[in-house]
């Protein structure tokens, strides 16, 4: 039977029901993400919050040379720029600061 050889579901009706199951949390998703699974269906769009980060500053930061090559490795092994790594590293840890001082 062809149902058996496919993730789909055949209803009484005789139509195809081709409804992906819903990821179970956030590492579910992600990981179905990764291995390129087309997950907008999984999405409600509707329920989308839209952040803004406002205006950006410059800033200028003095670090050591040791640490510096240390986020060079990184970056060079997930293949982003040192900014992004940098800006992401604090936008995490802000978040972790956040949810920690309201707890």
């Amino acid at each position: 039977m062809l149902s058996e050889s496919f993730p789909f579901a055949e209803p009484e009706n005789g139509r195809w029901n081709c409804m992906k199951q819903i990821a179970k949390d956030n590492e579910e998703l992600d990981r179905r993400f990764d291995e390129g699974e087309d997950i907008h269906d999984l999405i409600n769009i509707s329920e989308a919050k839209i952040t803004r980060p406002g205006k950006k500053v410059h800033i200028s930061l003095d670090i050591g040379e040791e640490l510096l090559r240390e986020i060079d490795r990184i970056r060079a092994v997930i293949g982003v720029d040192r900014s992004a790594l940098i800006k992401v590293w604090l936008h995490e840890r802000v978040q972790e600061e956040a949810q920690r001082n309201t707890n």
